[in-house]
């Protein structure tokens, strides 16, 4: 007789003592008495990665965030032991592994301080629900230890003491402290004596993140299935956490300049009338423009790759036309096929079983905007190639130049959990799995498999595409924006915060929907989210049709003359962003950095929100409030000019600036070289003949680069760039600009235009290139401007105090 058919509760459980150690090559096996192991691999010096079986079976080593160019390789690596542990040690880091119960404790091997170590380490439940494991790891918070990362999350930047959940939901109408939402970036990073360090958990199913709120010195993550596997990444400076991230899980490539423009978008522009209506008065009032978005209602009863024989009638003339006038078309593409016999992608898609199904076999049906949907398993490599050349008419028959991928979260509509059961069954690249596995990524396989069709169809240029939903390594097909938001005050602070977390998580193109998507923006509102937008790297206003319109003549004359002014100045900076993009790229470095990423050794650095660095030079600060007259805000250590009338303040405290509705606390560091273009419509309307520097004064030395190539397609990756960089030294009566060029591309402009900012001396004399110039010879202004050939090597600017 069976008497007691309940199992055993088992609670954690932990590992054991360790009873071997092998070596092969980078990894190092420990095998404990209860059979757990603990695969250490090192990828760098200063990278490890730990990964725990607990019956000593590995699942199959598969990720979709790790970039398959990552860089690997170390300079030193050793093994010992002594009677309590094992030490393995590299030129960056020394680990110790506990012989009785595999914890983990890591040094800076430079000076031997202590950087991270485990509090419990790994344990574990046993799942009877679902099978498998629920993997755990705690951690001992240091004194004074904050904690910064996670993607999107709408919270305060600095993460100590409270929790979060990854689990990608589609959040209409988040607020701040709202979680779960759009995204899945389980990579954060940790500060405390100067020092920083960044843990990327690399497992998809539903994760969760506590900052010292359980207990107030332990920080943990857990995730209810899968392997406990991350990476550890040691600085020790934030900037080289970050870049190291973003090499693991890879990087973009450059996008085409116009997608770097302002943007404009609506749910929804039609019919076709009112699309070139809104184009028309972009041009009239001169308001710069590169791209206008097609929300659903461009397609034909909202059935992806359609378009509505109503609205629509001739959308390759439509295209056509916009691109004349410089508007590249953007539109929508949702996850949701539409269950119709008659419909050529749905048919494709039964007659293959592209379909996602569920355990027992019937298809995975959800209503979305069609009505009843079947959704496709991106995850499988034949259904993405499928989809990728879907996008054939779009891009390459109709010239459509972007691609904006919404709902794939995924979102399912009138279900309680907004999405897919947990019982869906997906491919994942030949590794079969249930949603609870693939959820946080099916919107990351839509997009890569959106970015595939595009960079095919678009080709010789580069592919645009835009994506709601992520996970990490997204960025490397992508951008993003950060949902559906609401035009409120509040929402204008999230709107900076997500920007600058994103950036700081390796996802550097991000934007948020200017203005707000859900309800109405005053005028006032519409002009600060416009004056902070203007400054990230995706900009473009998006709205809800239902809550009124968001052009920048919507509202008043002061709002359009402001608004305008604003974009103009976004387009100004377009060779400085671009170049920001290009170190990004390239160097993994962020373009947006908030405060202690930009100067994480000053303390009051750890907790600002609101003022960031855009680029490599320029302080942004956003006015977050209403009726504002000018604001208090923190300035970084040194010397900084006041953008708008170069006035010096000297930072490493808080101060009042003024910022009346026409302006915004704007700030550039001393010794920068800030590159100009002449302000354009959109991108390529004028030739560039003439590049404007503007040059900041310092006493000291400064660097500052300039990168240019063709703006769009791939000869870039040939060697067909051209990147200057430029030393500057700035003495008592004399300033010094050093130019290298490297690359073959040869740039339109022939001159530059230096504009010299804080000069501390009337200019007497000018040498370029060990020669004495005459000031005609390059028209010295009472400005102090001057115009010099781009291809000068030295420039002395000599002067009498």
């Amino acid at each position: 007789m069976i008497i007691n058919t309940e199992l055993e509760k088992k609670g954690n459980l932990f590992p054991s003592k360790v009873i071997s150690c092998n070596k092969e090559v980078d990894t190092l096996y420990f095998t404990t008495k209860n059979n757990v192991v603990l695969q250490l691999t090192i990828l760098r010096d200063s990278i490890l990665r730990f990964r725990y079986a607990t019956s000593t079976n590995f699942d199959a080593d598969f990720s979709y965030a790790i970039d398959k160019n990552a860089t690997r390789g170390y300079n030193y690596l050793s093994t010992d032991e002594n009677k309590e542990h094992y030490i393995i040690t590299t030129s960056k880091l020394i680990c110790h592994i506990h012989k009785a119960d595999l914890r983990v404790a890591i040094y800076d091997a430079k000076d031997n301080t202590l950087i991270s170590e485990d509090e419990l380490g790994f344990h574990w439940e046993e799942s009877y629900e679902y099978g498998g494991d629920i993997v755990k790891m705690s951690k001992i918070a240091q004194d004074g230890e904050s904690f910064y990362g996670l993607g999107d999350k709408p919270v305060h930047s600095n993460l100590r003491g409270k929790r979060f959940e990854n689990w990608a939901t589609d959040s209409y109408a988040f607020g701040k402290n709202t979680d779960p939402i759009y995204k899945t970036i389980p990579f954060y990073i940790g500060l405390h004596h100067k020092k920083s360090y960044g843990i990327f958990f690399d497992n998809t199913f539903r994760s969760f993140f506590d900052f010292c709120a359980e207990r107030r010195h332990v920080s943990s993550f857990w995730a209810q299935g899968g392997e406990m596997n991350y990476y550890f990444i040691y600085g020790p400076k934030m900037n080289d956490v970050v870049a190291s991230y973003s090499d693991l899980t890879g990087t973009p490539e450059l996008p085409p300049l116009w997608a770097l423009g302002y943007h404009q978008c609506k749910w929804s522009y039609y019919p076709e009338s009112k699309v070139k209506e809104v184009a028309k008065k972009f041009r009239e009032l001169q308001i710069p423009c590169d791209a206008i978005y097609l929300d659903i209602d461009y397609m034909e009863g909202f059935r992806c790759f359609t378009w509505s024989k109503e609205h629509f009638p001739n959308p390759k003339k439509m295209v056509k036309e916009l691109s004349d006038d410089g508007f590249k078309t953007v539109v929508i593409i949702d996850p949701g096929i539409k269950i119709d016999e008659e419909y050529s992608v749905y048919q494709e898609g039964i007659k293959n079983d592209y379909f996602c199904k569920r355990a027992d076999g019937p298809y995975m049906k959800g209503k979305v905007w069609p009505g009843e949907c079947y959704f496709p398993d991106y995850t499988n490599p034949e259904v993405r190639k499928w989809w990728s050349g879907l996008f054939k008419e779009l891009i390459h028959d109709i010239g459509v130049k972007g691609v904006w991928n919404d709902m794939n979260e995924p979102a399912v509509m009138e279900v309680p959990n907004k999405t897919f059961p947990n019982d869906v069954r997906h491919d994942y690249d030949g590794n079969p799995c249930s949603h609870r596995k693939a959820h946080n990524i099916y919107g990351m396989q839509m997009a890569k498999a959106t970015y595939e069709g595009l960079k095919k169809y678009a080709y010789p240029k580069r592919p645009f595409v835009i994506t709601r939903s992520a996970y990490s390594g997204t960025q490397r097909y992508t951008s993003t924006w950060t949902g559906d938001n609401v035009a409120t005050w509040e929402h204008l602070w999230i709107a900076n915060i997500q920007a600058q977390r994103m950036s700081l998580s390796g996802f550097s193109f991000a934007g948020s929907d200017i203005g707000g998507f859900a309800e109405q923006p005053t005028g006032e509102l519409y002009t600060r989210w416009i004056q902070l937008g203007v400054f990230h790297p995706f900009c473009r206003v998006h709205s809800s049709g239902d809550h009124g319109d968001q052009e920048p003549w919507s509202f008043d004359e002061e709002v359009l003359s402001i608004v305008k002014k604003f974009i103009e100045i976004r387009y100004q900076l377009l060779p400085y962003l671009y170049t920001a993009f290009w170190r990004y790229i390239n160097e993994g470095v962020p373009i947006l950095k908030s405060l202690v990423l930009f100067d994480q050794d000053d303390n009051q650095t750890h907790n600002r929100t609101d003022e960031f660095v855009f680029g490599e030079k320029i302080l942004v600060c956003p006015i977050i409030e209403p009726n504002a007259k000018g604001r208090r805000m923190y300035v970084p250590k040194g010397k900084w000019f006041n953008f708008w009338n170069d006035s010096i303040i000297e930072g490493g405290k808080e101060t009042w600036v003024d910022a009346d509705i026409d302006s915004l606390p704007i700030f550039i560091k001393e010794g920068a070289i800030i590159p100009k273009y002449p302000i354009q419509q959109y991108v390529g309307e004028k030739q560039i003949d003439e590049l404007t520097l503007d040059v900041y004064y310092k006493k000291g030395r400064e660097k500052s680069e300039l990168y240019d190539d063709a703006d769009d397609g791939y000869d870039y990756k040939k060697g067909r760039y051209s990147l200057r960089n430029f030393n500057l030294l700035g003495k008592s009566d004399e300033l010094i600009i050093q130019q290298h060029k490297s690359g073959k591309f040869i740039t339109t402009y022939k001159t530059f235009k230096i504009k010299l900012h804080g000069l501390p001396f009337n200019i007497v004399k000018i040498q370029v290139d060990n020669e004495e110039i005459a000031f005609e010879d390059v028209k010295v202004n009472g400005d102090n401007t001057i115009i010099i050939s781009k291809e000068f090597t030295e420039l002395h600017i000599i002067g009498s105090s």
